[in-house]
């Protein structure tokens, strides 16, 4: 059992965090990290997540040397993996592979047995990330390349649209899984779909099933067609990297049961906590820090906030340090507020609006009146 109470949320470096954490204590961990895309991003001004802001890009600057002797010492392939993405690539993606790397060692220590991982990444670091993946977790766990695919305004480019991202799922033996159905092609429908005979894909085989029952559906394929999120849309926050609460509930829904621990280490907007509220499990997330701050704290931004374990009957978010974590500073755990919901406390977190900002929104309301 890991040490932590329900529904806390951390400040910090997810690194020593994660440190502080037990053995085999999650059944689930959700990570969209940084993809070492070399650009900044922003919450726009006016949004629920204005002031939060990261740069993702990566030098030898930015990673501890403790990170870099660790892997080396302990982790032999993952360090020849590392090294020659420098060789490769650049030395910026061997600095952002060390900065995983070292979390990976981690994420693979709390992780049950009976656990699975969900690595979210795009085509800039993807293919390194996968041999990272395959030297911590093994090649043999894993399971899955998911490929999210999505519609957007697209641009002139003379490339094909880019309009997927990937996510890598490893699991051991025996790890949960909860079968998801996609509806049956029309084809099939037409075929199977009358009341005395029906599509039944339960033996994995395409034979009639002469039960009266109706067919779930055809077993989900690794390609998910999910939309983004509308700016319209009353889940968007406004954080730039924001995902859809539909594709965390369907890798929750998929890889752990009611009561299950889930854990984000880089957590964003704290998608994964809501999905994991919604779905009676336990999970949490902690927010960007916001722009303005000393350079440590900035690279600290970069690699992103952990929490763990939400749940809607537990109570408010709590600030928590776990025992062998570094404790919190001040100016840190100041920054989360009790709250009635994860969504609520994380938005308290951020700062107020500047005066330039209030009178930006004042123009835009004016407008629209």
């Amino acid at each position: 059992m890991t040490q932590l109470s329900n529904r806390t949320l951390f400040t910090g470096d997810n690194l020593p965090i994660s440190r502080g954490m037990n053995s085999d204590s999650v059944d689930l961990i959700y990570l969209g990290p940084p993809f070492n895309s070399n650009a900044t991003y922003s919450a726009p001004v006016g949004s629920a997540a204005a002031g939060a802001a990261f740069k993702d890009s990566w030098t030898l600057d930015d990673v501890d040397a403790e990170w870099h002797g660790q892997i080396a010492d302990e982790h032999p392939a993952l360090y020849k993996i590392i090294d020659g993405a420098g060789a490769a690539h650049s030395k910026g993606m061997q600095a952002y592979l060390i900065m995983m790397g070292v979390r990976m060692i981690e994420m693979e220590r709390i992780l049950r047995p009976t656990g699975s991982i969900y690595l979210h990444c795009d085509p800039t670091a993807g293919a390194y990330l996968k041999t990272l993946m395959d030297a911590v977790f093994g090649r043999k766990r894993f399971r899955n390349e998911v490929v999210w695919s999505y519609r957007r305004w697209p641009a002139r480019h003379p490339n094909f649209q880019r309009m997927h991202h990937t996510v890598l799922r490893y699991a051991g033996e025996g790890a949960t899984w909860n079968q998801q159905y996609e509806p049956l092609a029309a084809s099939t429908r037409k075929t199977f779909g009358t009341k005395r005979q029906v599509a039944d894909f339960s033996s994995g085989h395409r034979k009639p099933s002469t039960t009266a029952q109706e067919s779930p559906g055809a077993p989900m394929r690794d390609v998910w067609s999910i939309g983004v999120i509308a700016p319209v849309a009353k889940e968007r926050c406004g954080y730039p990297t924001q995902k859809p609460l539909s594709l965390l509930e369907r890798i929750i829904t998929a890889s752990s049961n009611e009561g299950d621990y889930v854990f984000d280490p880089f957590c964003g907007c704290a998608t994964t906590l809501v999905a994991a509220e919604r779905l009676s499990r336990k999970g949490g997330g902690r927010p960007l820090r916001p722009r303005g701050q000393a350079r440590r704290a900035a690279d600290q931004a970069r690699v992103g906030r952990t929490a763990l374990r939400c749940h809607a009957s537990d109570g408010h978010p709590q600030a928590h340090g776990s025992r062998e974590a570094a404790p919190l500073s001040e100016s840190r755990s100041s920054t989360l507020r009790r709250a009635g919901g994860a969504l609520q406390g994380l938005r308290d977190a951020l700062p107020a609006p500047s005066h330039a900002c209030r009178s930006h929104r004042a123009k835009v309301a004016g407008r629209r009146r």
